[in-house]
């Protein structure tokens, strides 16, 4: 790893070497907080976990091959080590300064709904033309960033990285570890609101990120967002907008084609070109738009950018359609806000054959976390979705909600837990079903659609 010799190490995370002398000047192959995957020559930082120590795994990841530890205890059985206060606070430390070593071009997405899918969109659309290296998974806290940090290789030319909170201060933190040339927020939902109150909270709490970027940086804003609209010059230079129908990035003749995507006629600098998106949803038309201005941003031609949204892939839990026994499944049960759960529901309002929504709890919701689910229910009426399985305390008030409003023989079902509804289910589905599974990650709503693709 370029410049992280182990004095290097100890000098940018304030912490004290002990060992060899000589091997201050050595390069760590990779960095790790799992055992596990401790590189040969590689530098282990044990974490403090509420269940697990790290630390007790020193002893045998350095008899495995490890150069060298981070500890927050002085040590007689690991040669050498680097002494620090926090493992954490040193693991961010370091990712920050590893991040000033690498001769490479930084995107930083944020914001309350679609970071992921918007981070597939873009590293889709860079690839074309330049090595990419993206977040794995949801890899975006401060402990995540980091490690994503440590995986950049040399030969990488762009890092896609995403970037999430549920507090205030976070986002500083964490710009300051990506230090991002490129910032994209998608957009203010009502998310974290247990933590940040308010949409403005959330507004203010999201943009922290701005105090990182870098000077001759571009701040990419969802346009069509009223929050972020409303933000002109990031840092003394005008922000890049995109929109349905306005901004540096738009859309024109927006063609849904049910679960086979969209095709839409894109328009950026004064060029447009016809493309397929090859994932259902509006919302996606948007994150198409925020990969054509990074695109744009690092100088690619519009040929090359459509070509990376034509190309797009989804990932589990994330928007993805599974095709089994004749039945379709929108495993979206990663995680769930207000906004996102219409977006689902919207997906699934596409599909010819009978649409199941398969609901849960949304979590951190604040005050208004009941009325907010019964909006939900209230949603999937009106887009005459056949029938609602739910399962969470408050989910009860989708399932009334949705009794209530539907004007339509609407099968609603509310369940105490995922055993119970997968009982009921499964013997209903017949083929030609389209199912949504959607709930926030805590429900773990993954065992569900292990189970339906399993029939």
């Amino acid at each position: 790893m370029k410049d992280m010799t182990l004095g290097n190490i100890a000098m940018c995370c304030g912490g004290t070497y002990f060992g060899d002398e000589g091997l201050k000047d050595t390069e760590v192959t990779g960095i790790a907080i799992d055992s596990r995957k401790v590189k040969q020559g590689g530098l282990f930082i044990p974490i403090r976990g509420e269940r697990v120590d790290g630390h007790s795994f020193i002893p045998k990841v350095m008899e495995a091959g490890a150069l060298a530890c981070l500890s927050e205890e002085t040590r007689t059985d690991a040669l050498p080590y680097i002494l620090v206060d926090s493992t954490k606070e040193a693991l961010k430390k370091i990712a920050a300064f590893y991040r000033q070593s690498l001769d490479i071009k930084v995107v930083g997405i944020t914001g309350s709904v679609g970071k992921t899918s918007t981070k597939e969109m873009i590293a889709s659309v860079l690839k074309e033309k330049y090595r990419v290296h993206k977040t794995a998974g949801n890899f975006n806290n401060e402990i995540g960033l980091p490690l994503t940090i440590f995986d950049i290789l040399e030969e990488h030319e762009v890092a896609v990285l995403e970037m999430g909170i549920s507090d205030f201060g976070e986002m500083h933190r964490l710009g300051e570890i990506a230090n991002p040339d490129i910032c994209v927020i998608t957009n203010i939902g009502l998310c974290h609101l247990e933590n940040l109150g308010s949409r403005d909270g959330i507004l203010k709490a999201k943009t922290e990120v701005f105090d990182h970027l870098r000077g001759e940086g571009t701040a990419i804003l969802n346009g069509d967002d009223d929050k972020l609209s409303a933000i002109q010059e990031v840092k003394g230079k005008k922000a890049m907008k995109y929109g349905l129908h306005r901004g540096d990035a738009y859309a024109s003749e927006i063609t849904p084609l049910g679960m086979e995507g969209i095709r839409m006629k894109l328009h950026l600098k004064g060029r447009e070109q016809d493309v397929m998106i090859p994932i259902p949803g509006e919302h996606n038309v948007y994150n198409a738009l925020a990969a054509a201005c990074v695109g744009a941003v690092c100088g690619m031609d519009l040929e090359d950018i459509c070509r990376g949204i034509e190309t797009v892939e989804t990932i589990s839990g994330r928007s993805n359609l599974i095709q089994k026994n004749g039945i379709t499944i929108i495993d979206d049960c990663y995680n769930a806000n207000p906004v996102s759960m219409r977006a689902s529901i919207d997906v699934l309002s596409q599909a010819s054959g009978r649409k199941i929504a398969v609901l849960g709890d949304m979590g951190e919701l604040g005050e208004k976390e009941r009325e907010l689910h019964a909006r939900i229910g209230s949603y999937a009426a009106a887009k005459q979705i056949d029938r609602l399985f739910a399962v969470g305390e408050l989910s009860k008030e989708m399932v009334q909600a949705a009794e209530a409003a539907a004007d339509y023989p609407l099968d609603v079902f509310h369940f105490g837990s995922k055993e119970d509804l997968l009982r009921e289910l499964l013997p209903t589905i017949k083929k030609g079903d389209t199912l949504l599974v959607k709930a926030s990650h805590f429900m773990e709503f993954s065992k569900i659609v292990e189970a339906l693709t399993d029939l």
